[in-house]
């Protein structure tokens, strides 16, 4: 069944790439997706005081507006992230603003937050059924306070998401990096903390912070002790990345953050650092250029606790996530590990 969804998948290519998306999320909301079993016993894990019937998670960016988790849970991912959302809904920036590059096994997009606002995303959230599903919040772009927007964010999805994701490190909304300064970073943890204690305790779930892969050490370590001073449950790194590795692909030159196969190496050494920095004090999910299980098993031993994928499903089809569970699984006992939490950070 697998092998039919991989076809379809290489026939979507002949779309536009955001038209193709489109006509993915239909097809999935038909039921249309692929169902498969994913959960080894030895990628089963806890996280932040989740528990996760396998480490690997789709990142967000595919379902924006919360519509086919069920469908993605199905079909193998052990948790599914939805987003980014925004407190309103905005149309993003101007198409074309998705270019696979195809030789490269890459993908730039300079979307801009594009979605339909938290109500329909709340109304979608409050409706679900089993399943490890995460919130990814974010501020629009017009916005005269930015963090007063994840503070509507944590505020309206309170109780519906098994966690939050607060993204402070798109490139494609103008100034939102900044957010990831010292300074600007406690204001905004600080009173998304006030936030959190303010609400009703039944409905407390971990905080984790998405970050760019384009920080320098000192970066690093103040992002590490503000998360840590503020309570947050750990991060996710990392996001996509302005910089341009060689490419050869006709779209190379196009303005975005840059996903897939190139990011690999700059979000493997980036996690390796935050690792290093934490020192065991905040949980690290990877992310960024995994595109198989040996990818994942090397943030695993970098030290990572559970791994997301995106652009990787564009060119390996929805196979991926039942190979890359299936070849993890044999990596670890290969090594000698029971579990996949035994792995953490070995390297």
């Amino acid at each position: 069944m697998s092998l039919a969804h991989d076809l379809v998948s290489r026939g979507l290519h002949l779309l536009d790439p955001e038209d193709a998306h489109r006509v993915t999320l239909a097809g999935l909301a038909l039921g249309l997706g692929p169902r498969a079993a994913a959960h080894h016993p030895q990628l089963a894990t806890d996280i932040a005081g989740i528990r996760l019937p396998n480490c690997i998670g789709l990142a967000p960016g595919f379902d924006k507006n919360a519509e086919v988790f069920g469908p993605m849970l199905r079909s193998g991912f052990g948790f599914v992230e939805c987003g980014t959302v925004t407190p309103l809904p905005q149309a993003g920036n101007p198409r074309p603003r998705l270019f696979r590059l195809t030789p490269d096994e890459a993908v730039i997009n300079r979307m801009g937050f594009n979605n339909e606002g938290l109500e329909p995303f709340a109304a979608r959230l409050a409706r679900r059924g089993a399943g490890i599903v995460g919130a990814n919040i974010g501020a629009n772009k017009d916005a005269a306070d930015r963090i007063a927007d994840y503070v509507t964010g944590l505020e309206r999805l309170w109780g519906m998401a098994d966690y939050f994701t607060v993204n402070i490190s798109s490139p494609n909304t103008p100034g939102l990096r900044g957010l990831q300064t010292r300074a600007a970073l406690e204001d905004l943890l600080g009173r998304l903390a006030e936030k959190r204690d303010s609400l009703p305790a039944e409905g407390r779930v971990p905080v984790f912070l998405k970050v760019a892969p384009d920080l320098e050490v000192d970066e690093i370590e103040a992002i590490v002790e503000t998360s840590v001073a503020q309570g947050l449950a750990g991060l996710i790194v990392s996001n996509t990345t302005l910089s341009r590795p060689p490419l050869i692909s006709v779209h190379a030159g196009e303005s975005g953050g840059l996903s897939g196969a190139p990011l690999a190496d700059l979000a493997q050494r980036k996690l390796k650092a935050f690792h290093e920095a934490a020192a065991g004090r905040l949980v690290l999910i990877g992310v960024g250029g995994i595109g198989s299980g040996a990818d994942a098993y090397a943030r695993i031993r970098a030290g990572a606790s559970a791994v997301q994928v995106y652009s990787a499903l564009v060119f390996q089809g929805p196979g991926l996530v039942v190979r890359m569970a299936r070849d993890l699984a044999a990596r670890l006992k290969a090594d000698g590990f029971t579990h996949v939490a035994q792995a953490v950070g070995t390297d």
